[in-house]
């Protein structure tokens, strides 16, 4: 497989782990921090063959990273700089309720469907 998987999520929704482990799964994927720019479609410029999204609620993140001390006006936010991935990605992953082999797997049964259409 030679496509290129770039992510994108709210902050603590997963991104950095989820490249890590498909990486180790030997699949291309990268993070972009497109929560964090103004730039509206900043992925584009990796040029990826799919979009993926991650995200979770603010409570999530809150739990996943100690002395996580948004509040809900800074997520919405971080929302707003996405609405245009959630609009175009190529599949939305909500991991709440996900553990990391489930994200990962998820991604990985994609990809396999996607090589097979």
């Amino acid at each position: 497989m030679n496509e290129l998987i770039a992510v994108v999520g709210n902050c603590a929704a997963g991104k950095t782990t989820l490249v890590r482990n498909l990486v180790e799964r030997g699949l291309k994927a990268v993070n972009v921090p497109q929560e964090h720019s103004e730039i509206r479609r900043l992925w584009r410029f990796k040029k990826p063959t799919v979009l993926v999204m991650l995200t979770c609620t603010l409570e999530t993140a809150q739990k996943r990273r100690a002395g996580f001390a948004w509040t809900e006006k800074q997520m919405a936010v971080q929302q707003h700089r996405l609405r245009f991935a959630r609009e175009e990605c190529d599949l939305l992953i909500v991991t709440d309720s996900l553990s990391i082999d489930q994200v990962a797997e998820t991604v990985v049964e994609f990809m396999k469907k996607r090589s097979f259409s």
